[in-house]
């Protein structure tokens, strides 16, 4: 379960990424609605880093020693 919430997070930040890109190409800096698809890539972008340290944390994740 906790696999499937991180890829869907990542999969939510690529969107909002591609359509941030979307945006800034239709309205020429004429709207706002690509700083607010960006804004929402940093916000979720943040919270999937955090639920990653609260998976750690918990033991949910285990690091494996790979370098």
């Amino acid at each position: 379960m906790f696999k499937i919430l991180v890829v869907a997070l990542l999969l939510v930040i690529i969107s909002a990424l591609f359509s941030g890109m979307y945006y800034m190409m239709k309205d020429k800096g004429k709207s706002d609605r690509t700083v607010k698809a960006l804004t929402w890539r940093i916000g979720i972008s943040i919270a999937l880093f955090v639920i990653l340290l609260i998976g750690q944390a918990t033991g949910l994740i285990e690091p494996h020693g790979a370098l």
